[in-house]
């Protein structure tokens, strides 16, 4: 049985979600067969890079875009030719997929360039797909770079990687680079949704909300979540989910943070004590509630950031932000925030989690 981001993985680029800007580009490319040689993918995990590798080795190879003109102009692949149906099944043998995780030396480097003079076998074009390439040894880019200066007309490359930063400036200079985004909440939500509706499960609003943003704007983590909480063979609610992933949703975090802002003592303590009772996990707790305040004071300093945390948060979630900006008292809940920050980095190493936490807040609340 396929896992779900493998069943539901975009076969079209009207499919790829969150990167109109990229996708436009490539299909102008394709209409005007002005595909580069090497393309570098870089962005956050789960944010499509490999997905749109693929699409794009299937599009370069399409056999109806390069015999049918009025075809070629849609700039997308026909998902129907011999080409299109082998890459989808993984059976193109002219598609060449290399994790460079695991093969990050010079010898696999070689072995790659012996393959890529070779020509063809089933298709018009090879294509080397190179993924995590910012783990490719010193050695292996030096001999990488010299593939990439002088490729045969046969080969396309398409790196991909997370860390861009770790990328030599002579492969940059060497590749149309494009930079993935992290999706939107409301994205990942209408995809999660789709695939709901397509395999009849029942998962509640604010379960399906709360695993979007465990997600943290990555697609295939989202819908790794939903495959596991979903195996459960039950209707799904928030409550599966916080169980599941350890991690108490958005209301519950707004809650406390208003007992909090509202210098409510002994109801913070009694709410932390009920979800440390629970089992949740109190080291998350605080970086989501850091998270949750910063946000409050941010959006309340400028209020123009809504624009931005409208795409990361649902509408009900930033109403809750405005709510407790007016509460905010800014000198006093900046040293609050800075309390729970030094109490995070307590958390993490301390047997007794919960207590690095509780004297943040006493030790905040209990002054005037």
């Amino acid at each position: 049985m396929l896992a779900m981001y493998r069943k539901y993985r975009p076969k079209t680029f009207d499919d790829l979600l969150g990167q109109e800007h990229i996708v436009e580009i490539l299909r102008n490319a394709a209409r005007q067969d002005k595909f580069a040689h090497a393309y570098l993918f870089y962005g956050p995990r789960g944010s499509g890079k490999t997905t749109t590798a693929r699409l794009l080795a299937k599009l370069i190879n399409c056999e109806k875009r390069q015999t049918d003109k009025s075809f070629k102009q849609k700039g997308e692949s026909c998902n129907a030719c011999d080409a299109c149906v082998a890459i989808d099944a993984g059976q193109a043998l002219d598609i060449i997929e290399i994790d460079a995780a695991t093969n990050t030396g010079v010898e696999e480097i070689r072995d790659l360039q012996e393959g890529i003079r070779l020509s063809p076998t089933s298709f018009k074009y090879k294509v080397f797909i190179i993924d995590e390439m910012h783990m490719l040894s010193k050695s292996a880019f030096n001999a990488l770079l010299k593939t990439l200066e002088e490729p045969p007309a046969h080969a396309f490359f398409i790196l991909a990687t997370t860390e861009y930063e770790k990328v030599p400036a002579t492969i940059l200079s060497r590749t149309q680079r494009f930079h993935f985004k992290k999706l939107a909440l409301a994205e990942i939500i209408k995809k999660l949704g789709l695939i709901i509706k397509s395999e009849k499960l029942k998962v509640s609003a604010e379960a399906l909300e709360l695993i979007a943003a465990l997600a943290e704007g990555s697609l295939r983590d989202a819908e790794s979540l939903l495959d596991q909480i979903t195996s459960l063979d039950q209707d799904v609610e928030l409550k599966d989910v916080e169980k599941i992933a350890g991690k108490i949703g958005y209301k519950k975090t707004a809650a406390l943070a208003e007992f909090l802002l509202s210098g409510k003592l002994e109801d913070s303590l009694q709410y932390l004590h009920e979800i440390e009772q629970d089992g949740y996990n109190l080291v998350q707790l605080n970086k989501d509630l850091i998270h949750y305040l910063r946000r409050v004071l941010t959006l309340k300093m400028n209020p123009n950031l809504e624009n931005l945390y409208s795409k990361e948060l649902t509408k009900d979630e930033v109403a809750h932000l405005k709510k407790h900006g007016a509460l905010l008292q800014e000198q006093k809940h900046i040293q609050l925030l800075k309390s729970l920050i030094r109490a995070y980095s307590e958390m993490r190493y301390s047997p007794f989690a919960i207590v690095p936490l509780e004297i943040a807040i006493i030790e905040n609340l209990s002054q005037p």
